[in-house]
């Protein structure tokens, strides 16, 4: 009896075991995964019509395909800085990208934004302060 109490119970163990997902991939979320984290952190915080949505959907879109190809450039390293190039072609997308918002919201809706930005941005090693809140 024991025995078999015992066989079910390795049986139970071995099949939880192999019910667990495996680990998803390692690695930046792709484009899609980032559209809409974007979006949904815009409605929350932003609260934008339908066709301003649209909009910024389409200038974050822009923004994301132009950031992977500056990125391509740029492979992660060990933690030295970033190449001054790409962080000023960077730096010069992201006010791109914030000026075409600007146009799409109202003045109240872009602060939001920009608050909203702020709590997006991944948090790079070596900068000061804690990372940010999901």
């Amino acid at each position: 009896m024991k025995k078999q109490i015992l066989i079910v119970a390795m049986m139970v163990i071995s099949s939880a075991i192999q019910a667990q997902e495996p680990p998803k991939h390692k690695g930046p979320p792709g484009m899609e995964e980032r559209l809409k984290r974007t979006k949904e952190v815009m409605q929350k915080e932003v609260q934008p019509s339908v066709v301003q949505l649209q909009a910024m959907e389409s200038t974050f879109k822009t923004f994301f395909t132009a950031a992977d190809k500056l990125r391509k450039y740029n492979p992660p390293s060990p933690p030295p800085p970033t190449d001054p190039k790409v962080k000023a072609a960077m730096n010069k997308l992201v006010q791109e990208r914030d000026e075409s918002i600007k146009k799409i919201l109202t003045a109240d809706q872009f602060t939001k934004y920009k608050t909203a930005a702020k709590k997006m941005q991944p948090h790079r090693p070596g900068e000061d302060g804690p990372p940010p809140r999901n």
